[in-house]
């Protein structure tokens, strides 16, 4: 077949030279596979015969055994988040030139924002600012225990907190348009979607639209949250994308899920003083060890969040309009007729999020997609079945969706791709946190899982101490109980 392309080949036959074995673990290890033929083509791992015969057919085949000089760009990222930018800025390092796509579709509440993703502008970094100011209020009222004396009223000021928090990401939006302009990375602020092979449409917020063609490509669009699909859900709640940044106090909320987010938000609304109530469908924190997962929740109640459980909203009303207004909120029970009303100032939704691959033209190329989650396969590499085109972060299946991981996977392939490197980035056995009003660490198997993975009478189970208490410690009521314990055991 490359004979009748005119298209010159090298040929390495492994049984006929003396390092032949040694070059086959060396194949394995940078392909993930042991058969031959093995093909690249340009430097891109095209895959076996059958592969090789379908790229030719697709016109892909002919698209990579074009000279490098006929794309623009080395690179071009689609997604301006933690994995994506990595990934950018360490291709820039190693001297390619670099492309990077980010374009925030506003909510249906209109809300957007500026460069570096889900962790930067609605997830970690506000989350754990108001958490902590969540923290800063218990703590205040454990000071009086403490001998700390105080006669003025303290109150939290909602507007004042937001107005910090979105100066702060500000000025991380800034730094990183900054960063990729000292590393000469080109941004341009526009929604990428490929049009065919190597070659993607941008276009920008007037609805203007340009072409770019690149050599390879990074898929890193991260994820956006869910909606109910009821009456009311995208007219009247808000998620997590809308509250950091809710320019009014939420007053009387109600948190639909039992995500992480959910317990996360539903702790610190409560923390700083709001009637917090979390409709839960089935359990806490899937994915989750159960048993601390429920001592979460205990958590919680003790401090007065209340929590709904078996009911599922149908219905969310606008009663009055205002910052914030009041909702009628219909739920039914999941396990009966039962249905109960209720009337709140705001509905946060955080029942997970969607991957964001359904509408960048993944199927002009041949890039599958998991059709019931919007995750993208990939090997153990971050190489889609597209030869040219890689996946990071959140969308991937399979994979943790940690915004470190992200960073991690995004620098190393971009060392793979331009630098030799062989280093893989590892998966397993990677430590995270929730920050619910009692802060829950882990790394590794849940109890549930482990038992499915190694059986139960394989598993030994241990308490550390250490871990266990090291939010509680903080309380000082709990403090005088844990010394109690401490002593006692």
């Amino acid at each position: 077949m490359f004979s009748s392309l005119g298209v010159e080949c090298n040929i390495l036959e492994l049984d006929q030279v003396d390092d032949g074995a040694n070059v086959q673990e060396v194949l394995s290890e940078i392909t993930n596979q042991r058969t031959v033929p093995n093909i690249f083509v340009n430097k891109v791992h095209m895959g076996g015969c059958d592969r090789t015969f379908q790229a030719h057919q697709s016109g892909l085949l002919q698209k990579l055994l074009q000279e490098d000089s006929a794309y623009e760009y080395d690179l071009i990222v689609i997604g301006g988040g933690s994995g994506g930018l990595a990934c950018a800025q360490e291709a820039a390092i190693l001297g390619k030139k670099v492309m990077v796509l980010d374009f925030v579709v506003p909510t249906p509440q209109g809300t957007s924002w500026g460069l570096g993703g889900t962790c930067v502008n609605v997830g970690c970094v506000p989350k754990k600012l108001m958490h902590q100011a969540a923290l800063l209020g218990q703590e205040l009222k454990d000071a009086r225990k403490f001998g700390w004396e105080y006669s003025h009223q303290v109150k939290h000021n909602w507007e004042t907190m937001i107005e910090a928090i979105q100066n702060h990401i500000g000025s991380l939006n800034w730094g990183y348009r900054l960063s990729l302009r000292e590393k000469a990375v080109t941004y341009v602020n526009s929604y990428g979607e490929f049009v065919e092979h190597h070659k993607i449409k941008a276009t920008n917020r007037k609805g203007q639209e340009t072409y770019y063609t690149a050599r390879k490509f990074v898929l890193a669009t991260g994820q956006r949250p869910r909606y109910l699909g009821i009456p009311g859900d995208k007219e009247y709640c808000i998620t997590s994308d809308d509250l950091f940044s809710l320019p009014y106090c939420p007053g009387k909320t109600l948190v639909v899920g039992a995500s992480y987010v959910a317990l996360e938000c539903g702790g610190f609304l409560a923390g700083i003083g709001l009637d917090v109530t979390i409709m839960v469908r089935s359990i806490l924190l899937r994915g989750f060890d159960q048993e601390m997962a429920e001592k979460v929740g205990s958590y919680m109640e003790q401090h007065g969040v209340k929590f709904l459980r078996k009911f599922v909203p149908v219905m969310v009303q606008q009663l009055e309009k205002g910052s914030p207004g009041k909702l009628k909120v219909v739920a039914k029970s999941t396990e009966g007729p039962e249905t109960i009303e209720e009337i709140y100032n705001t509905v946060l939704l955080a029942i997970g999020r969607a991957s964001c691959t359904r509408k960048i033209g993944l199927e002009k190329i041949g890039v599958k997609v998991n059709e019931k989650s919007g995750k993208i396969p990939v090997n153990d590499v971050e190489q889609t079945n597209v030869p040219y085109v890689y996946a990071v972060g959140d969308i991937l299946e399979g994979k943790l969706e940690l915004t470190p991981i992200a960073i991690q996977a995004g620098k190393l392939l971009a060392r793979r791709l331009f630098a030799g490197s062989l280093e893989k980035c590892d998966y397993v056995n990677v430590p995270t946190t929730v920050f619910t009003p009692l802060e829950y660490g882990c790394c590794g198997l849940s109890e549930e899982k482990a038992i499915e993975v190694h059986r139960k009478e394989n598993l030994e189970v241990r308490l550390c101490f250490t871990a266990y208490f090291f939010r509680i410690w903080r309380s000082y009521d709990n403090c005088l109980s844990l010394i109690d314990l401490f002593c006692s055991t």
